[in-house]
């Protein structure tokens, strides 16, 4: 987001802490996402909302008609702080309610100090849908119920992650809003990490890095971009040697592939 959606988000999410004291942020971040699932449906509803003309408290009034009685006091009042802000569009806006979904499903983790282990379990489950074919078209096959897909996620990860981590991938993989199952994953990592205050670096390297290796590349990449980094470690043999680190839109390419591959383009050009 940019210009006054970005001014409008960190205002709301200032607000979010706020109610997050005494809410259950559980139930908050499951409403939520119910209501961006209701604003992706109701295009008109979405529209009317975002639009900078119509008065605030008219926002607030009517979502608050719309939501009363079928969710928690805490949410209305996060959805009204939202809809009386100003955003550039209605993507933004929709964009603000999925941060702050996230944003309280992740609070009792970061309660717990366990962002990183969520953060990890993420990243992991990713790896583990890109290697399995089968398994990525179990979960994004058009026409299959949602039920059925947030099924087989709690199969896979009953007992093997925590329940934040389950909530995020299951709303990914049963309302991916136009993303792919990664996309959706590594958009929901990012917005961990930076609940966490901190970047995600995605490193690919041909051999395992040992914890010495990790904490001195943790600690030169906080240097360079000035905030905590988070590692997501990927073994990949075929960049033959070398790293290659991804943070956010910046690639650090220095395997022997991609050297390689650089030639070549140099060549063909």
């Amino acid at each position: 987001m940019r210009g006054v959606s970005r001014a409008s988000l960190e205002e709301v999410t200032r607000r979010l802490d706020a109610v997050l004291e005494s809410a259950n942020a559980a139930t908050l971040g499951h409403e939520l996402f119910e209501v961006v699932s209701l604003l992706e449906q109701e295009h008109s509803l979405r529209r009317w909302l975002a639009d900078q003309a119509n008065p605030a408290e008219s926002k607030s009034g009517l979502i608050g008609h719309l939501l009363e009685s079928k969710v928690s006091p805490a949410t209305i009042i996060v959805v009204s702080d939202i809809v009386q802000a100003k955003w550039s569009g209605t993507r933004d806006l929709v964009d603000a309610v999925e941060q702050a979904a996230v944003f309280a499903t992740v609070a009792g983790v970061e309660g717990e100090q366990r962002l990183g282990e969520l953060e990890d379990e993420l990243f992991r489950f990713g790896r583990i849908v890109a290697a399995e074919p089968g398994l990525r078209s179990a979960l994004t096959r058009e026409g299959v119920a949602a039920e059925h897909k947030r099924t087989l996620v709690e199969n896979l990860l009953s007992g093997k992650a925590g329940s934040a981590t389950l909530a995020l991938i299951s709303q990914v993989v049963t309302r991916p809003r136009g993303r792919t199952l990664e996309q959706g994953i590594d958009h929901f990592g990012r917005l961990v990490a930076e609940r966490a205050q901190r970047y995600v670096a995605v490193v690919r390297t041909a051999v395992p890095l040992s914890g010495a290796q990790q904490e001195r590349l943790r600690n030169v990449l906080t240097q360079v971009y000035g905030r905590a980094i988070h590692l997501n470690i990927e073994v990949a043999p075929e960049i033959v040697g070398g790293l290659s680190i991804r943070v956010g839109d910046e690639v650090i390419d220095g395997t022997v592939a991609g050297r390689i591959a650089e030639v070549r383009r140099r060549l063909a050009g």
